[in-house]
């Protein structure tokens, strides 16, 4: 028995293509034209396990990797919260490139945090 069939039976074991069930009685290579009888394929499952890395591996997309974030201490804004004035702060581009990036403020004193665009 050829490697697809015993792998995945729903696809031809000649040219690999996906096989439709053109009657009750044969599956069909739409492609190649190959018939299998149905008898050969019933009470047979297909079950595949896919992790969202092999999805991107397969659609040859990166993953976005978080990037360690250096605080910078400001004191030339107020906490809305508290009103202590010494925070930290850092940037992200959340938008599009041409877009200016979002700068986030964590308050020292309370963990307030806020930011400005």
């Amino acid at each position: 028995m050829a490697y697809f069939e015993v792998r995945d039976f729903m696809f031809c074991d000649l040219c690999e293509t996906i096989r439709t069930l053109s009657s009750t009685k044969h599956a069909q290579c739409p492609l190649c034209k190959r018939k299998i009888r149905v008898k050969e394929i019933s009470r047979r499952q297909i079950s595949y396990t896919a992790t969202a890395e092999d999805i991107r591996r397969e659609l040859g997309i990166s993953i976005i990797r978080e990037e360690k974030v250096q605080l910078q201490k400001t004191d030339a804004k107020t906490c809305e919260k508290c009103g202590h004035n010494q925070h930290t702060y850092y940037s992200r581009q959340m938008r599009s490139a041409d877009e200016g990036a979002t700068t986030f403020y964590v308050c020292t004193n309370c963990q307030h945090q806020f930011t400005k665009n």
